[in-house]
């Protein structure tokens, strides 16, 4: 499998477009002025304890003093256990017996704090002093030296995973620890997508980490307090950590300044991926190469064409996302059950294909065509599990329901492309769809009456849009000419080419 990584880049807006044998599959974005806080971390100034609330603000050096409680204080446990003290009590059920606050800090004090939760309104950004650092496969704990498997992965897997990491852990220590035990290097996490990887791949995961944390300890030390130490990485650095892999041919960027940047950061932690590095020069903007810009369109609409003449209808709602399939115009096959049968196989192909483009995320209920034949059914599945391993992001499918439907889960881990790039239409309020010019003209005859009951102008006069302005003097002018009578006022018309379908004004004259 050939793959290409696409970096358009502007100073407002980074976007990446994964392609694989020539098929766009993933689409990125990263917007420079919605970029957030957590997992920043900083130099700290204690401005003021408050023992009443077990909380201090800190200056960070943000518009806001930012909030830490008591309960995100990191201390070592009496056993010399380095953990902190929230998640071990978490785990085991006891309340925590956390030292108070004023124990723990005190004014002007410097602390290494890190961002767990944005501003919001009039509220500072949350802080914890328990420090973690992510990476493509593993989470870095560099004040604990527990070695842990993520809870998503079987049971029947994590200690085997769990003593593996405990080996790559010793066996790859950070510069200068060797001679300092295996105590001194820190924790890792085994994150979920990690559960397939190899063990130079988690080894130059935890070189990454470690190298990162090295560069924060020496900020720490030269840096005055409000002071940003860390800040996670942006969409062009997570394009080497997290995107880029053996698979992949080559890396394009269409700017110079860029290429020069993600050069310098893939010396230093990612050698693998520097050699696949290219600076894109050619007239036509880079993602016309495989009309990336089309792709996007098409993804952000409810109709998914079939290449046989089928279709697929995908509805995302706030509780789940619903695909349907439909054999549309393919009539390729010798008879119905056929027919069916490589409409649901190549929609299972597509299916796999936008929940990846679209980054699709929770449940999601596929209503595959209804088979007659199990061994139909058994394929359709065995296609759509083979697309989804493919996936990145970790997804969970099971059989046909009762009702011949397919539910899976598939991971959060970013908005979707839909979410990031539109917002709710202003005219529907959201729903999807607006009332029928005969609808809005039949709520405008009621509100007439309304209207005249309680008062007594001259002369009513509808302002709306045009297609409606339309119909009442074409269909609906006797009931229009009908009410008038009734009310025994005239009705006049205006045409307001401004107003969308639903919106009209009834003005008293």
């Amino acid at each position: 499998m050939q793959q290409d990584i696409l970096i358009n880049w502007s100073p407002q807006e980074t976007r990446v477009a994964l392609v694989e044998n020539g098929a766009v599959q993933e689409i990125h974005v990263e917007r420079t002025l919605e970029r957030g806080l957590v997992g920043n971390i900083y130099l700290g100034k204690v401005a003021r304890v408050l023992p009443g609330m077990q909380s201090a603000f800190i200056d960070i050096g943000l518009e806001r003093a930012a909030f830490l409680h008591v309960g995100d204080v990191w201390q070592r446990q009496p056993d010399g256990v380095h953990m902190g003290l929230a998640r071990h009590h978490q785990n085991t059920g006891q309340a925590a017996p956390a030292l108070p606050i004023e124990k723990q800090v005190f004014e002007g004090q410097s602390l290494l704090v890190q961002v767990i939760k944005e501003p919001i309104g009039t509220k500072g950004a949350r802080l914890s002093t328990k420090i973690s650092l992510a990476g493509r496969l593993l989470v870095f704990l560099p004040q604990d030296d527990h070695i842990g498997v993520s809870q998503k992965i079987p049971a029947a897997q994590r200690d085997e995973l769990r003593r593996r990491l405990q080996a790559l852990a010793s066996e790859h220590l950070a510069p200068g620890q060797e001679a300092k035990g295996a105590t001194a290097t820190g924790g890792f996490i085994l994150r979920t997508n990690a559960e397939d990887s190899s063990d130079a791949e988690l080894a130059e995961d935890m070189r990454y980490l470690r190298k990162t944390w090295q560069r924060v300890r020496s900020a720490a030390l030269t840096l005055p307090p409000a002071s940003l130490l860390h800040q996670d990485l942006d969409l062009l650095q997570r394009v080497l950590r997290d995107l880029a892999g053996e698979e992949t041919q080559s890396i394009r960027i269409d700017s110079r300044e860029q290429f020069g940047r993600l050069q310098a950061f893939g010396e230093e932690f990612m050698p693998m991926a520097v050699a696949k590095l290219q600076h894109y020069q050619g007239e036509r903007p880079i993602f016309d190469l495989y009309r990336v810009d089309e792709e996007i369109a098409r993804a952000l609409g409810r109709r998914v064409d079939l290449k046989s003449g089928g279709y697929l209808i995908i509805d995302q709602t706030e509780a789940l996302t619903t695909v349907d399939v439909n054999t549309g115009g393919y009539v390729g096959a010798r008879n119905f059950d056929d027919t069916v049968f490589k409409t649901n196989l190549e929609a299972a192909h597509a299916i796999a294909r936008q929940l990846r483009l679209r980054n699709l995320g929770g449940i999601i209920i596929i209503d595959f065509i209804d088979m007659v034949r199990d061994d139909h059914r058994t394929a359709v599945l065995a296609e759509l599990g083979k697309q989804l391993a493919q996936d990145r992001v970790k997804t969970m499918a099971g059989g046909f329901s009762a009702l011949g439907l397919v539910e899976m889960t598939r991971k959060r881990t970013r908005d979707s492309l839909a979410h990031m790039l539109t917002e709710g239409c202003p005219v529907c309020q959201g729903r999807g769809h607006v009332k029928t010019t005969r609808s809005v003209a039949y709520d405008i005859l009621r509100e007439i009456l309304r209207e005249a009951r309680q008062f007594n102008p001259r002369e009513f006069r509808i302002v709306a849009a045009p297609k409606v302005v339309e119909i009442f003097l074409d269909e609906e002018s006797q009931y229009l000419a009908s009410l008038s009578d009734f009310i025994g006022k005239p009705i006049s018309l205006q045409s307001e080419t401004a107003m969308s379908q639903e919106q009209y004004d009834i003005v008293l004259l």
